[in-house]
């Protein structure tokens, strides 16, 4: 059935038109709903009208342009593009997992696959086939390993100890959410990062958890050697890697402390109105900071190990990273004008008031409701395995929806996060199900998709069952799910 899905863009493209559809047949039945901020009238607006036409030709560069995850995720990959492709990531992924006893071996190959997603997708080419090789090398079955660095990267994504690049992405698009109800409203990158960051831990205990008790019994023994080339590049030498991996931590200490000090010091030109630190200019402008700091660890680590010797080498670097984003700006494109068309028609505000009166009369408790949208979220992951597309099409929705029965939008991506993640590793539409399963190949000729979702269905369950439970117990406390973010 998701195969029959179009391509995303089309997806965005097709579900635009319906917008514009929609409008005229609601306006025309004059379809409204009252406010319940001013008590103002909000009626549904046709755009299919010669004013409408004319905003959708001449205004569809500006709806581009202004998507607000367009300019924060360029920002954001730039830096880490060089930090990836000056091989810092790469290195510091495989030293962390080659160097722990075998006691903490799956928790430490479960924590760093839930925290690679700073990689973006590049984690799963390369953990896959090193947790394969480093789970062999321990005596222990190379099935075990690669499905351990597949669930815990597939399932974990929307969890990281550190801030990543799908942070400013679901923050923008939640924020233009947001903006449908209140204009002036951001959603910051770092917004929900208490919450992921602990709760990344809490996935990778989860993922050991289950490994230990249950898929160990079900991983089958190697057939074939692994292919060692596959666990990473070799080239550079252990002492120059290890020399790289030191100056780059120096470097980051060192950003660290100086940003700690813009933040401290009461008298910092960085600190925000009234000496604020919330909304210091390094707190609202983090896209910025995440960026910079990537990019000078990363020349840093180049410039040590030999992968960046002259100033020139880093813009290619950075290109690089802004090409392999080539397919999200393409989809930016149609996602911004179907937002647009949204707002424009009033259907966002309306649809939201509308389904928030209907679930107040239903007088759900909030966790209740708060489970029915994880719920409605994984069920969409299985068919819609982008997690941009998906929150896309969802945000002008849900968030609106779920801000006028007092849920904070930052409340509203974190329920995403924990729909969005655990359903990744069992739904076939992805890319890296198929990619697990030809590592898993390698190692068991006979596996097929049946071997794959015997072993991933359990992590799946677990970390979606788990995850939820640990936002009833965070929500039930009351602690932040970032700086200056109440849970409730």
């Amino acid at each position: 059935m998701g195969n029959k899905l179009p391509h995303p863009f089309w997806l965005f493209i097709l579900i635009a038109i319906a917008v514009l559809v929609l409008s005229w047949i609601l306006a025309s039945f004059k379809f409204s709903a009252t406010s319940p901020a001013d008590g103002e009238e909000i009626a549904v607006k046709s755009l299919l009208t010669k004013d409408g036409a004319a905003r959708i030709i001449t205004e569809a560069v500006p709806n581009f342009v202004n998507f607000p995850p367009l300019g924060i995720i360029l920002v954001v990959m730039i830096g880490v593009a060089v930090a990836e492709n000056s091989g810092l990531i790469f290195a510091a992924i495989r030293v962390i997992v080659t160097r722990v006893s075998a006691k903490w071996l799956t928790f430490t190959l479960a924590l760093v696959g839930v925290t690679g997603s700073v990689a973006s997708d590049a984690i799963y080419v390369v953990l896959i086939p090193l947790g394969a090789v480093i789970f062999k090398g321990a005596g222990r079955s190379p099935i075990l390993g690669a499905i351990v660095a597949f669930g815990s990267a597939s399932a974990g994504y929307n969890a990281s100890l550190v801030v990543t690049a799908s942070d400013p992405l679901l923050a923008g698009l939640t924020t233009s959410g947001a903006n449908l109800l209140d204009e002036n409203y951001v959603v910051s990158p770092i917004s929900n990062y208490f919450f992921t960051a602990a709760s990344a831990v809490v996935l990778a205990g989860l993922v050991t958890l289950i490994t230990e008790t249950l898929l160990v019994r079900t991983a089958a023994t190697a057939d074939a050697e692994p292919d060692e080339d596959s666990a990473g590049d070799e080239q550079i030498s252990a002492a120059a890697e290890h020399k790289g991996l030191r100056n780059a931590l120096i470097a980051f200490l060192i950003l660290a402390v100086l940003i700690t000090l813009a933040l401290a010091v009461p008298s910092s030109p960085l600190r925000g109105e009234d000496q604020g630190v919330l909304n210091s200019p390094l707190i609202v402008g983090v896209a910025v900071v995440i960026g910079v700091i990537f990019l000078i660890v990363g020349t840093v680590y180049g410039a040590t190990v030999g992968t960046i010797t002259a100033p020139g080498d880093i813009p290619p670097l950075m290109a690089k990273g802004v090409k392999e984003l080539g397919p999200i700006i393409v989809l930016f494109f149609a996602a911004s004008q179907f937002i647009a068309y949204f707002k424009w028609s009033e259907l966002g505000p309306v649809v939201a008031i509308k389904g928030a009166e209907l679930i107040e009369k239903a007088s759900l408790p909030p966790l209740i409701l708060y489970a029915a949208v994880v719920v409605l979220v994984c069920v969409m992951n299985i068919f819609i395995t982008s997690g941009s597309a998906q929150w896309a099409l969802m945000a002008p929705v849900l968030v609106p929806m779920l801000m006028l029965l007092g849920t904070a939008p930052e409340v509203t991506q974190v329920l995403f996060r924990m729909g969005d993640s655990p359903t990744n590793v069992i739904s076939p539409m992805s890319p890296y199900f198929a990619l697990a399963l030809g590592y898993l190949q390698k190692y068991k000729s006979s596996a097929g998709i049946g071997t794959l979702m015997s072993m991933t269905l359990p992590i799946s369950i677990t970390l979606l069952v788990g995850w939820f439970l640990f936002f009833m117990l965070w929500y039930a406390l009351g602690i932040p799910l970032g700086p200056g973010v109440p849970v409730r």
